[in-house]
């Protein structure tokens, strides 16, 4: 099956196609911003809070240790969480509206 041009603006000017790219830029703009305040968040505390980073919470470790690894687990959760939207909902309306374009 080929999609000839016409085919290809028909998908492109689609308001179901418009909405998904809405929806898609949406979901990862807020998980970008929210990734970046909390990345951001931890280097400026460590720049200017740096003695309760400091805080020795054993012998060997400060509090910035797992506030870091804390940092880096909250990146894979939102990963995960984009990885789970995409497969759910976002490929399911990409395959939803492909048939419909191809099979009309």
């Amino acid at each position: 099956m080929s999609v000839n041009a016409t085919k290809i603006h028909e998908i492109i000017n689609s308001e179901s196609f418009k909405r998904l790219v809405k929806k898609r830029i949406a979901v990862s703009s807020i998980l970008t911003v929210i990734m970046l305040v909390i990345y951001f968040g931890f280097i400026l505390s460590i720049a200017f809070y740096r003695e309760l980073l400091s805080y020795k919470i054993g012998t060997y470790v400060t509090l910035g240790l797992p506030i870091g690894i804390g940092l880096i687990l909250f990146a894979w959760l939102l990963t995960g969480y984009y990885t789970r939207w995409a497969n759910r909902d976002y490929d399911k309306e990409v395959r939803e509206l492909r048939n419909k374009v191809l099979h009309q």
